[in-house]
């Protein structure tokens, strides 16, 4: 028999959810058969499926040892993070991610990675032991592709993950993007509303004006220009509406694909200089909420890098204010 004591992290998850990302090895089939059988019981008593976890409840499990037995692959344990910290209190964390490194693993890449650089810096700092913890690890709630570079919103904490998600699907964060694209706009600012659909098979998404296939998303996209050369212009751009590669893909249906980039752009020309990554950076956030909750130290406020010394704006508009 095995005691799990509800902490902060893990309060107000169902019985069965918890369980489910506490021994990832319970199939949930056997989760559903121990509740029902009263083998999982909370503080003594027989407990449902759908009940909401407090702090301090305990829950016992009359269940075979094999499911206690979690991942030792601790990959975040061994690094010494190397992140750059934009904003920090006891709930959110957000950082500047540079060009080149992925925010979660894949099939190529498993330490070296955006979460792990943050897990082992909470680590070290004595905030996050996965050992002390039932069901939570600090989770990222946005996400830029490995070659975008800027401003990655992280939740420290469980109450954290749960309203900042609220907040990112009612569309009370915003946040805005710097980008150096092809050729010069016919409008100096605009709103553009399109579809997208997304290919798994090939992780790329394809754009439509009108008549969208089943299955499409709408987008809208609100740029801005701030400079232009012979033939790129530098832009602000807004995601009103946040889908994968929505900004690369938009731009690229217009006429204007990032420099840089070879998933939307034919971009030959542009490795022969030198721009190997799409020249895109997550550039600020606005947290546009009240909270008196895990969000209170960022409600209200906006955050953003020095746009000035972006790579691909220092080098190619030396002198451009903001």
């Amino acid at each position: 028999m095995r005691i799990l004591t509800i902490g902060k992290n893990d309060s107000g998850q169902r019985v069965d959810k918890f369980i489910s990302k506490s021994l990832p090895n319970l199939p949930t089939s056997l989760i559903y058969k121990y509740i029902r059988t009263k083998k999982i019981k909370r503080n003594g008593k027989r407990c449902a499926i759908g009940e909401k976890l407090e702090e301090g409840d305990e829950i016992k499990l009359f269940i075979p040892e094999e499911f206690f037995e979690k991942d030792s692959d601790r990959l975040f344990m061994h690094i010494s993070p190397r992140i750059e910290i934009i904003y920090e209190d006891e709930d959110v964390l957000l950082v500047n991610k540079r060009a080149g490194m992925i925010v979660h693993s894949d099939e190529n890449e498993q330490a070296d990675t955006l979460i792990n650089h943050i897990k082992a810096y909470l680590f070290r700092k004595g905030e996050y032991d996965p050992e002390n913890e039932n069901s939570f690890s600090p989770a990222l709630c946005n996400r830029i592709d490995r070659n975008t570079c800027g401003i990655v919103i992280c939740a420290k904490t469980a109450p954290a993950l749960r309203e900042m998600n609220e907040r990112i699907k009612d569309r009370s964060v915003r946040k805005k993007y710097i980008a150096v694209c092809h050729g010069i706009f016919k409008k100096n600012e605009d709103v553009m509303t399109a579809w997208l659909i997304k290919n798994a098979d090939d992780n790329l998404v394809k754009i439509y004006d009108s008549d969208p296939p089943k299955g499409a998303k709408k987008i809208v996209t609100a740029y801005r220009v701030i400079a232009t050369t012979e033939k790129l212009s530098l832009l602000e751009v807004s995601l009103i509406t946040g889908r994968t590669h929505q900004i690369r893909a938009h731009l690229a249906h217009c006429g204007h694909p990032l420099l840089g980039d070879g998933k939307y752009g034919i971009n030959r020309i542009d490795r022969d200089m030198g721009y190997c990554h799409q020249a895109l950076a997550s550039h600020a956030v606005t947290f546009d909420l009240k909270s008196d909750g895990a969000l209170k130290g960022v409600a209200g406020k906006t955050f953003s890098t020095d746009a000035r010394e972006i790579g691909f704006v220092k080098e190619l508009f030396p002198n451009i204010s903001f």
